[in-house]
Parts: C-alpha cells; sequence; structure tokens
C-alpha cells in the first residue's frame, strides 16, 4: 500500500491547505552542478545508461535530499525515457543534447511509430519505489514527463532547436497529422504517468517546455488541448498534477484552465498577476530567475524574500526556479537559497 509522506508541505501547498512555511525543491536539483552527480554520471559512461540504471538513478535523485534539504525529491529519469518504447531511437551527445536517429518528417512517419508498453520503462517505476524506501517516506517524491506539444516538437526537429521552424511548418501544413501525433502522444503520457503513480509518485509534473514557442492561437489549438485530457485522465488519489510552461506570458489565462492542481511558472511572470489571476482556484509554483543564483548570497535573499513577499502568507505557492538549476552554479549558493526560504517564509 502506498505511504503517504511524513513531510507533506509540498501537497499541503498544492492542495491550498495551510503550511507552517512554504515547501521549496528546485528543477534540476539533482544535476551537474554537483560533483558528486558528476562522478555517478562518470560511472555510469553515458546518459541514458545512467537514468536506466535504477542504483544510479535513486543515488542521484537523492543527492538534493542529502544536500540540500529540499522538500521533495523529483526522480531522476528524462523526458524523452518513454519514446524509446514507440520506436523513437536517439542519443544524447555531449554538448548538443539528444539527438534522433529517425525523426519525424512526414505524416507517414507518424504511422510507424509502435504501440507504448510500459514494461519498457518498469525501471522508472523501481526508481520511485526504491526512492521511497530510501528515505522512509519523509518527502513526497515527484514524477514527471513531457507534455505532447514538447515531445512532439524534440520528434520533428531531431534536436533542440532555436525557433522550433520545422516543427511549426509541420503543425501549419499537417495540422490533422500533428494532432494525431499528439493524440497518440497523449494516450501514451496518460498510461506512462498513471503507472509513476501507481509506483508510488505522490505528485507528478508536466513539463511543456517549448510551448512557448507558440501564438496564443497555436497554444489553444495544438498544445492546451492534449494537455486537459491528460490530466483529466490521470488516475490518482492525493497526488497534485503541477503543470510548467516556459514563456507562458502570452497565454497564462490559458494555461490555467488545464485542470492542474499547481501552475509552475517562468521568471518572465510577475508572481503577483498569477495569484491574481488563479484566483484561490489552484497553486502556483515558481518563479526565481535561476541567473539569480550566480549573484552574491545578500542579492539571492533579497531576491527570494521579493518572490516570497509577491504571494504573502496565504498558502498555495511552492518556491521553485523558473527554469532549472545549472550545471556551473554553486552548491554552496543553491542550499542558501533553501535555506533562506525555509527560513524567511516561517507563518
Amino acid at each position: 500500500m502506498k505511504k503517504y509522506p511524513k513531510n507533506d508541505l509540498l501537497i499541503r501547498a498544492a492542495k491550498r491547505k495551510p503550511v507552517e512555511r512554504t515547501p521549496i525543491w528546485l528543477m534540476r536539483q539533482a544535476g551537474r552542478y554537483m560533483p558528486e552527480y558528476r562522478k555517478l554520471r562518470e560511472k555510469a559512461g553515458d546518459f541514458k545508461r545512467f537514468y536506466k540504471d535504477v542504483e544510479l538513478a535513486v543515488k542521484a535523485t537523492l543527492l538534493p535530499y542529502n544536500i540540500l534539504g529540499v522538500d521533495a525529491l523529483i526522480i531522476f529519469s528524462d523526458i524523452l525515457t518513454p519514446l524509446e518504447s514507440i520506436g523513437m531511437k536517439f542519443e544524447f551527445k555531449e554538448g548538443e543534447g539528444p539527438v534522433f536517429e529517425n525523426p519525424i518528417e512526414a505524416v507517414d512517419d507518424i504511422e510507424k511509430l509502435g504501440e507504448f508498453d510500459v514494461e519498457d520503462v518498469s525501471f522508472v517505476g523501481r526508481i520511485i519505489e526504491e526512492v521511497g524506501k530510501e528515505i522512509n517516506y519523509n518527502l513526497p517524491v515527484i514524477g514527471f514527463c513531457g507534455a505532447p506539444f514538447t515531445l512532439a516538437a524534440y520528434m520533428i526537429e531531431g534536436r533542440t532547436s532555436r525557433d522550433f521552424k520545422k516543427t511549426k511548418v509541420f503543425m501549419y501544413e499537417n495540422p490533422d497529422g500533428f494532432k494525431k501525433l499528439l493524440d497518440k502522444l497523449t494516450d501514451m503520457l496518460i498510461e506512462y504517468l498513471n503507472f509513476q503513480i501507481k509506483s508510488g509518485a505522490d505528485a507528478v509534473q508536466i513539463f511543456d517546455s517549448w510551448a512557448g514557442y507558440l501564438s496564443p492561437d497555436d497554444y489553444r489549438e495544438f498544445a492546451l488541448p492534449p494537455i486537459k485530457k491528460l490530466i483529466s485522465s490521470l488516475k490518482r488519489d492525493y497526488q497534485p498534477v503541477i503543470h510548467f510552461t516556459k514563456g507562458v506570458a502570452g497565454f497564462f489565462e490559458d494555461m490555467i484552465t488545464s485542470g492542474a492542481d499547481v501552475y509552475s511558472v517562468d521568471w518572465m511572470v510577475d508572481l503577483k498577476d498569477v495569484k491574481e489571476k488563479i484566483n484561490g482556484k489552484a497553486a502556483a509554483q515558481g518563479n526565481l530567475d535561476p541567473i539569480v543564483l550566480y549573484a552574491e548570497k545578500d542579492v539571492i535573499k533579497r531576491e527570494a524574500i521579493k518572490i516570497l513577499d509577491k504571494w504573502g502568507d496565504d498558502t498555495g505557492h511552492i518556491f521553485n526556479l523558473g527554469h532549472g538549476l545549472m550545471p556551473d552554479m554553486s552548491v554552496e549558493n543553491v542550499k542558501f537559497l533553501v535555506d533562506v526560504v525555509k527560513e524567511e517564509s516561517r507563518r
């Protein structure tokens, strides 16, 4: 039977229940800025082998628990993980990120995709289970996936992109085919996230990293409907859903109709405005600019307090960055941020 976490600050904040302080965790909190992570990465040999190795992935997931003292652990994995099951072939190249051997170039390529088999990602379930056991269920364990649009963009571009030209041209020229791809990915992700919840995830986050490249009209037509379907199809008890979109400023009011419990925003929107627009109907997560962590500690403290003040003493806020930690950041500064938020947000 699933064990409820002893420190449930994040879950209470996500559900807008009373909290004694603001919970904090950080995107990419288990990453290359930690020497301990780099040792694990070296041992794994390559990135894909790293996130598929249950023992190493569990150790990576646990690093922020032991070093930073955060209020939740997000599993060490990658948003592309389930794509291999449907026939997408990719490798992670140093300095380039993911590179696909067989990108989607025509509508016919969508027809060639296989059916998702959750057994192909069984290691993800084992990572979730083992992390919970290792921390004696002290903290919530967060599972995650990439959003349908973001995964489709990777599949069509074949790699990361500055403008997502191939994706958008494909979408404009083949809207029905593009929606068919989104439907297939949505069905896969419903099964994938339900598997994570069943395996013991206490919350799940959907990363829509690239939807911010869309116009508001295109966001409403292509990116938002699959996320609504995904969230509404999850089988959960207490587990909140966090919806993150980078570059959401142009269509935040649309984003907050997705049905998520928590809306995670980048630093390009004002958290005070976010609070007003959500109007007590959901929680928010964010949204310190990660670059602040390169500054002196007095600046980090000042900027963190600004974020806390924008939300105020109400519950419903989870402190995080507006995006992820970067490889050359100082562990000392990251730990300092966590300590500042814990101290300054006490009710």
